[in-house]
């Protein structure tokens, strides 16, 4: 098991010793149904989306995603991968095994970066069908216009770090 699986089930096993004080064994078994509930959801689609990113991984055209978000390509793949990142449909199941898919067809990391961050920011699927229509497009526009550069932001840092990494770990 990795140190940060470790930090994260002793922080759950704090939370129980918190909730079993102050709720008692009602809350405790409240919460174990809430995640068994979630888990439930969980164990159906999530096998389903990797089973089916590992399929497109072999159809996929690894050289011609590489040559259009690989490493090399700088600040042009980034900031192309922040807008196919935006075009990304449906939700985490969905989303993150197409990422993975990119990464693993030859895209760098700081244009993965930007990809999952375009998907984050962007989200067509979802301005399209829940915030345009409950917040309205007024607020679109605000959002899009003052949250556009971040993808942008993210993938350059990440490019950054990963420079600095070089550096250090050479």
């Amino acid at each position: 098991m990795t140190p940060v699986a470790l930090i994260l089930w002793g922080i759950v096993a704090v939370m129980a010793v918190m909730v079993g004080a102050r709720k008692g064994a009602a809350g405790l078994r409240g919460a174990g149904a809430f995640a068994a509930g979630q888990a439930s959801v969980l164990l159906i689609r999530l096998p389903m989306a990797l089973l089916a990113a590992s399929f497109l991984t072999q159809i996929v055209p690894t050289d011609k995603v590489a040559a259009v978000l690989g490493p090399e390509t700088g600040l042009s793949g980034i900031l192309l991968a922040s807008v196919v990142g935006g075009l990304l449909p449906g939700g985490p199941m969905l989303s993150f095994p197409l990422a993975l898919i990119v990464w693993q067809s030859g895209a760098g990391e700081a244009q993965t970066v930007a990809l999952l961050a375009g998907w984050s920011v962007f989200a067509m699927h979802r301005m399209l069908a829940f915030e345009a229509p409950i917040m309205g497009w007024r607020f679109v526009a605000l959002r899009l216009l003052s949250s556009s550069a971040l993808p942008l932001m993210a993938g350059l840092l990440a490019a950054a770090v990963l420079g600095l990494l070089d550096i250090l770990f050479l």
